[in-house]
């Protein structure tokens, strides 16, 4: 049994701000477990207000099949881009049916915004920040606006720009949180095989961070997680990450 929790305006006052509210949370939870991170947030925290977002790539199985033991109704944000592997979208399914997640949100990139900004489809192989903007990030914000808080499963080993991830940390004004933050291949690996998991078919060709298929290509020797994605271009992300996100967010048509 978990140790009843602090309420939130004990931990900082709501007028210090998302960040310290954040950097609060992740100060008195950030040291828990993945399993007791997400049963804390999501049964006491954000009680009813907090989503999880997931690519189900090649890593999605362990935070969602993590989800599926405390609430197999919280609701899952997946990003329809209209680019995605078909195995992608298969193994969605089967994962969703697999751990009885019941509450799957498809999100996808306003048709509107399509015609105007990608008509042809073919805005990644001129302008790939653009591309995800319109397919990933202003989805996402609407994704997440009805929540006060989501999960990802993003970890530091993925890529040196994550490498002093917390677990909990403010985007506009909603809190993400990362409950794996801290784990390493080998926990990744470990509970795989503990919990007999589904595989996101690619990653037995190489694919070890799996995007839209255009832009996503298999990890070569040594390289970290991420290499394959963007290959060739200076970009390491796709947006929803980063303060394109958090402008969304607090845009005011949300």
């Amino acid at each position: 049994m978990l140790a009843k929790p602090r309420p939130l305006d004990r931990i900082v006052d709501v007028d210090d701000g998302i960040a310290a509210k954040a950097a609060g949370l992740d100060a008195l939870y950030g040291h828990l477990t993945p399993l007791e991170i997400i049963e804390r947030s999501a049964r006491e925290l954000f009680h009813d207000e907090i989503a999880a977002v997931s690519s189900f790539g090649a890593d999605s199985a362990v935070l969602l099949h993590m989800i599926s033991t405390i609430d197999r109704t919280l609701p899952v944000i997946f990003l329809d881009t209209g680019k995605h592997f078909e195995e992608t979208l298969s193994y969605r399914d089967a994962l969703a049916a697999d751990f009885g997640l019941t509450n799957i949100r498809v999100i996808k990139p306003e048709e509107a915004a399509l015609e105007r900004i990608d008509p042809t489809g073919n805005l990644h192989q001129s302008n790939t920040d653009a591309c995800c903007d319109v397919r990933k990030v202003e989805p996402l914000a609407r994704g997440v606006a009805p929540f006060r808080a989501w999960f990802t499963g993003r970890k530091r080993f993925q890529a040196s720009t994550r490498a002093a991830l917390p677990v909990f940390e403010a985007v506009g004004p909603r809190i993400r949180i990362n409950p794996l933050a801290h784990w390493t291949t080998s926990d990744q690996a470990d509970y795989m095989r503990a919990h007999a998991l589904r595989e996101n078919p690619l990653v037995a060709y190489g694919y070890l961070s799996i995007g839209c298929f255009p832009c996503t290509q298999p990890v070569q020797p040594g390289e970290d997680a991420r290499s394959g994605r963007w290959a060739g271009h200076a970009k390491t992300e796709c947006g929803i990450h980063l303060s394109g996100l958090e402008k969304s967010l607090t845009d005011a048509s949300l």
